[in-house]
C-alpha cells in the first residue's frame, strides 16, 4: 500500500473552476485517484478499472462539450485526454500481468498532472461553458488559500 502523502491529491477549493458539472467530475477524479495511490495491492487492478471508467466517462464528457460548442483550442485538450486514457491502456496491462507498481506511478503522475491540466485547459474550458450558458465569467470564492 502505497501511504506517501506527497503523491496525494487533495480536494480543495484551489482546484474549483466555478462551472458546477465541471467541478463535480473533478472532485470525483481526486477521489479516484486517491484511491488508486492508496488501495492494497491486490486491489489495485479494482481500481485502476475504476479509473478507467471514471476517465473515459469524464473526458468523454468534456470532449463533448468542446466539440458541441465549438471550443476553440479543443484539439490540444482532446488529445490531452486521449493520451491519458492510451496511458491507462498500456498501465492495465502491466497490472494485468502482476506489475502492481506501475499502476502508483502512473497515479502519483496523476496526481502531479491534474492540477495543471485543470489550471490551464479545464479553467478556460470552464469559463468558456459558463459564458455560454450565463453570459460571463464565473465567479469562485476560495476559502483557506494560502497566499505567497
Amino acid at each position: 500500500m502505497n501511504t506517501d502523502s506527497d503523491t496525494e491529491l487533495v480536494w480543495s477549493d484551489a482546484l474549483l473552476l466555478g462551472y458546477e458539472p465541471m467541478d463535480e467530475v473533478h472532485e470525483e477524479f481526486v477521489d479516484v485517484v486517491n484511491r488508486l495511490l492508496s488501495c492494497p495491492d491486490d486491489e489495485v487492478l479494482k481500481y485502476l478499472d475504476e479509473f478507467f471508467v471514471h476517465a473515459e466517462q469524464h473526458f468523454g464528457l468534456e470532449d463533448r462539450w468542446m466539440t458541441e460548442t465549438e471550443f476553440p483550442p479543443r484539439d490540444c485538450h482532446m488529445a490531452e485526454h486521449a493520451a491519458v486514457l492510451k496511458s491507462a491502456h498500456e498501465v492495465r496491462e502491466y497490472v494485468a500481468a502482476g506489475n502492481t507498481e506501475v499502476a502508483r506511478s502512473f497515479a502519483a503522475e496523476l496526481a502531479r498532472w491534474f492540477p495543471g491540466h485543470a489550471d490551464y485547459l479545464d479553467s478556460a474550458l470552464a469559463q468558456w461553458m459558463f459564458k455560454r450558458q450565463h453570459g460571463g465569467k464565473p465567479l469562485v470564492f476560495r476559502r483557506n488559500i494560502a497566499t505567497a
